[in-house]
């Protein structure tokens, strides 16, 4: 069955944040990054997490995808639109358009 919830597109003069309602933590006893919104905590892995640490509306999807090529050895581009387009989906991102 198709999913009703909108699929997104994130450019990379986009500029992301987290929303209002939303926030990036650490838990202690998971020992890893969580994001906490309304009736939900989505776990996330090291990568995850500093994506969404980059989300701060200010730089665009390029200028993170470039910070995050001089953090690791492989980073794909269309992979990190791809996470924050599924967020802005959830509503745990919000994106202002270029």
């Amino acid at each position: 069955m198709p999913s009703s919830r909108p699929m997104w597109t994130v450019s990379d003069v986009d500029r992301p944040r987290l929303a209002r309602h939303v926030r990036l933590t650490f838990d202690p006893a998971r020992k890893r990054h969580v994001l906490l919104a309304p009736e939900a905590v989505s776990v996330l892995n090291g990568t995850g997490a500093t994506v969404l640490d980059l989300c701060d509306g200010q730089r665009t999807v390029a200028e993170i995808v470039t910070e995050l090529h001089g953090r690791y050895d492989v980073v794909v581009d269309e992979e990190v639109r791809l996470f924050l387009a599924r967020l802005a989906a959830r509503r745990c991102v919000e994106i202002s358009h270029g």
